[in-house]
C-alpha cells in the first residue's frame, strides 16, 4: 500500500479562509512489512497543544502552580494526573486530598469548551486518509479516551480508526510501551509490523520499547 503524499503544500480543510494554515507536505510510503498504523492524537493528528496549554494554565493558576511552556511540551504524552502531581511536588505545593482528579476534570472541560478551534495537522491526517480502508489504524494517546474521541470528531476523522486507546486503558503510560501494545492487540496485529506517528519524546521512546517503527512527525512541520 503506497501512501506517498504529493510534494508542495497542504492546506488544512478546517482552516479554510484567510487564516488557513498551510502545512509543508511530505512524501511517505509504509515500509515493507507494515501491518498497521498507530497515531498519537494531541500534536500529531490534531494541532491541540496550544489549546491544551491555555486550559492547563487557567486550571493551575488558582493553585499557584507554574507550568512553563517548554516543560509543557517536554511532558507531551504523560497522563494529566501524573503531570499535576509532578508539578506540585517539584514546586513544593501541597494539594488537598483528592484534588488532582478534579483538577484534571476541570482542565479537560476547559479544553473541550474551546475544541472548535482545533485544526488537523494535515500532513499526518493525509497519511491516515491514504491508508484508510487498506491498513488497520488506531489512535493511542496519553489523554482520556472521551476527550480523544471529541478531538478526532472535531477534526473530521472520528470514524477513521479501528481502535482508540486512552490513558484509562493501561496501568503504565508513555514512555512505557503499554498503550501501543494495547493498540496492536486490539487491531489483532504483531507489534513489529506497526508504524507509530508521534510528536513527543515519551511517545517515541514508548514506540521503541514496543518494538515498533516510530515516525517523529515534528520533522514534517
Amino acid at each position: 500500500m503506497a501512501a506517498a503524499l504529493d510534494a508542495g503544500r497542504l492546506t488544512s480543510p478546517a482552516a479554510a479562509g484567510p487564516a488557513a494554515i498551510e502545512w509543508v507536505s511530505v512524501s511517505w510510503t509504509p515500509p515493507a512489512g507494515t501491518t498497521a498504523l498507530i497515531f498519537d492524537c494531541d500534536g500529531t493528528l490534531a494541532d491541540t497543544m496550544p489549546v491544551h496549554y491555555v486550559a492547563w494554565r487557567a486550571m493551575l493558576l488558582p493553585y499557584g502552580i507554574d507550568f512553563p511552556e517548554d516543560v509543557f511540551y517536554a511532558l507531551a504524552g504523560m497522563p494529566s494526573t501524573q503531570i499535576v502531581a509532578r508539578l506540585a511536588a517539584e514546586q513544593g505545593i501541597e494539594l488537598p486530598e483528592g484534588a488532582i482528579d478534579q483538577m484534571v476534570v476541570d482542565k479537560e472541560q476547559g479544553y473541550v469548551a474551546t475544541i472548535a478551534s482545533v485544526q488537523p495537522i494535515e500532513p499526518v491526517v493525509a497519511v491516515a486518509r491514504a491508508a484508510r480502508g487498506t491498513l488497520p489504524m488506531a489512535v493511542a494517546s496519553g489523554g482520556h479516551r472521551w476527550v480523544v474521541r471529541k478531538t478526532l470528531e472535531a477534526i473530521g476523522v472520528g470514524d477513521w480508526f479501528d481502535a482508540v486507546v486512552g490513558a484509562e486503558d493501561t496501568e503504565r503510560h508513555k514512555p512505557e510501551p503499554d498503550v501501543f501494545l494495547e493498540a496492536a492487540r486490539r487491531l489483532g496485529v504483531a507489534p513489529e509490523g506497526c508504524v507509530v506517528f508521534e510528536d513527543g519524546e515519551f511517545g517515541l521512546e514508548a514506540a521503541r520499547r514496543a518494538g515498533m517503527t516510530g515516525i517523529d512527525i515534528r520533522l514534517w512541520l
